[in-house]
């Protein structure tokens, strides 16, 4: 199963895609950030992200996918801005028949590292160590994307082990 994880933005979308072989390990496929310039107009932004996540799709043929939720307690401009982001995600992961999964980020934190209030570099280090990298992924971005899906790998073998045993 290869989950393709989503960090949600609209000047920085992190992916990340990781494979669950046979024998339960993990591998991370590709992973990375689509950037948008801030000076472009939000509606040729959000077409960019559109397009970034079609390609990726269309690249690494993902089974599923995950998304970050999103968490503003303070900027709401920011909250709104990343969440048109967020939409365009959702519709290209639509589009191409993906199963979408969404996650709150202590729920990713908590997959993670066992905790839901994970500092980030705790997190980043356990990606690494569950991804067996050489180093914490890069940018930030990058890394919780890989998190994301992580969890959503998680969440995928115990629903399938949870709806084997009803």
């Amino acid at each position: 199963m290869i989950s393709l994880g989503i960090d949600p933005g609209t000047a920085t979308v992190g992916y990340g895609l990781v494979k669950e072989h046979d024998d339960g390990s993990l591998q991370a496929i590709a992973y990375g950030v689509i950037s948008t310039a801030p000076t472009l107009p939000m509606w040729e932004r959000l077409k960019l992200i559109y397009d970034g996540v079609s390609t990726l799709i269309t690249r690494y043929q993902p089974d599923r996918a995950g998304v970050e939720e999103l968490f503003f307690a303070k900027n709401v401009t920011t909250a709104i801005t990343v969440a048109q982001g967020r939409g365009v995600i959702l519709l290209a992961l639509a589009t191409a028949r993906l199963p979408i999964a969404e996650y709150k980020p202590n729920n990713v934190k908590q997959s993670i590292a066992g905790y839901g209030g994970a500092p980030k570099p705790q997190m980043q280090e356990m990606v690494r160590m569950l991804l067996n990298l050489d180093e914490i992924p890069r940018p930030d971005d990058a890394a919780d994307a890989l998190a994301v899906a992580i969890t959503d790998i998680h969440s995928a073998r115990y629903q399938y082990l949870t709806d084997e045993d009803t």
